[in-house]
């Protein structure tokens, strides 16, 4: 066995505000009688200029102070573990998620809001995509009600760790990983529930910005039968080429046709794609290749609401150049406009409308995660 290190810049740590630390102290007794949590946050650590340091932040992980850890059992459930110290995770050499690639991740953000509530965006959609996920990948997976226990247990843990809402976002990245030993290509006898958390700054500070985006011809994200559709930790490693060649050639990201037909839209490298024309907003359907996202979901059910036509289908890469806007979304970027499209040498350029489509959806969506406005659509938890 050895450790495997999570490694993050290092950053000045302040002292959690004393209520909390009694509250959060009470806690986490319990899970230390299971040898799982000892320590107490740092003592050695001066405390410096919040703002200052929330200024400083990049779209880089920092380390923080506690992860969540939980072990399956033979039977496939989960149930050794709970808080510990940021720190190193024991994993075998031989484990299915270093040989062969046996994990899924997802993604999801906290904020905190005026009054000082924490808000959590829809992550029993997180907990639910996973076990899918799972599934397809032969691996066991928390409960939903698990995965949202651990969720808040991270985030309430880490809780001076949330920027202000206009100055970021905890980013929440939970990972499910097959432990080993395994020599053959098995599914792993061991699974390893993990959660970690960094701040990370808005992605967008003084309004959106748009990106300019290379249609990729050669290099395809997903096929049919694959795991396009879910999001395991090798549907990545695999795109790193095509997005390093796009940005040394001045492009801010890639955009994916399927890997049939190269002709329809699948996504840009992590974020899902949609086509504005006129009252209709196109995106392409969720058929086996296309990832199920949850902010895409959200600004479906936010554009239907607000009297647009969405159609889920295939959409032809010429219908690119007919459009009056473009943009993609995902976790981290909310809604990100696309100022360019470029396919074979020739461009088309957006944005001479403004991109109001774009901003109007991502104000909606962003107010709401941010608790700037009333949660109508019940998508919002709040801890207190």
């Amino acid at each position: 066995m050895f450790n495997v290190q999570l490694s993050f810049t290092n950053t000045t740590i302040f002292q959690f505000s004393s209520s909390f630390m009694v509250q959060h102290h009470l806690q986490l007794a319990a899970a230390s009688s299971h040898g799982w949590l000892r320590a107490t946050p740092s003592d050695g650590h001066s405390e410096t200029s919040v703002d200052k340091r929330w200024d400083s932040l990049a779209f880089n992980p920092v380390k923080t102070d506690y992860i969540y850890v939980l072990k399956s059992c033979k039977d496939g459930s989960f149930s050794n573990g709970g808080l510990r110290h940021y720190g190193n995770i024991e994993i075998s050499p031989s484990a299915a998620v270093l040989n062969y690639g046996q994990g899924i991740i997802e993604n999801l953000k906290a904020y905190k809001n005026k009054n000082g509530s924490i808000i959590l965006f829809r992550v029993e959609e997180n907990g639910l995509r996973m076990r899918v996920g799972a599934d397809r990948m032969c691996m066991p997976a928390p409960t939903i009600e698990q995965f949202v226990e651990a969720v808040t247990s991270t985030v309430s843990a880490n809780e001076r760790w949330i920027p202000p809402s206009n100055k970021g976002f905890l980013h929440v990245r939970p990972l499910l990983m097959g432990n080993g030993p395994v020599l053959s290509l098995t599914p792993a006898p061991e699974f390893i529930f993990l959660i970690y958390v960094t701040p990370v700054r808005n992605y967008f500070e003084g309004g959106l910005k748009p990106i300019n985006v290379v249609v990729e011809n050669d290099i395809h994200r997903a096929t049919l039968g694959g795991v396009g559709n879910i999001k395991a930790i090798g549907n990545y490693a695999g795109i790193m080429k095509a997005q390093a060649k796009a940005k040394a050639n001045g492009f801010s990201d890639v955009l994916y046709l399927d890997s049939i037909h190269n002709r329809y839209l699948e996504e840009v490298s992590t974020a899902n794609v949609f086509v504005v024309k006129d009252n209709t907003i196109s995106t392409p359907v969720v058929g086996g290749t296309i990832l199920p996202g949850i902010t895409r979901k959200s600004i479906i059910e936010i554009a239907h609401s607000q009297g647009f036509k969405v159609e889920e289908r295939l959409v032809p890469v010429e219908e690119l150049f007919d459009a009056d806007e473009v943009f993609c979304c995902g976790n981290a970027v909310c809604v990100l406009p696309v100022g360019s499209i470029t396919l074979n040498g020739k461009r088309v350029d957006y944005g001479e409308s403004g991109f109001v489509v774009s901003q109007q959806l991502y104000s909606a969506l962003a107010n709401i995660q941010m608790g700037l406005i009333e949660d109508k659509m019940g998508w919002t938890t709040l801890l207190n």
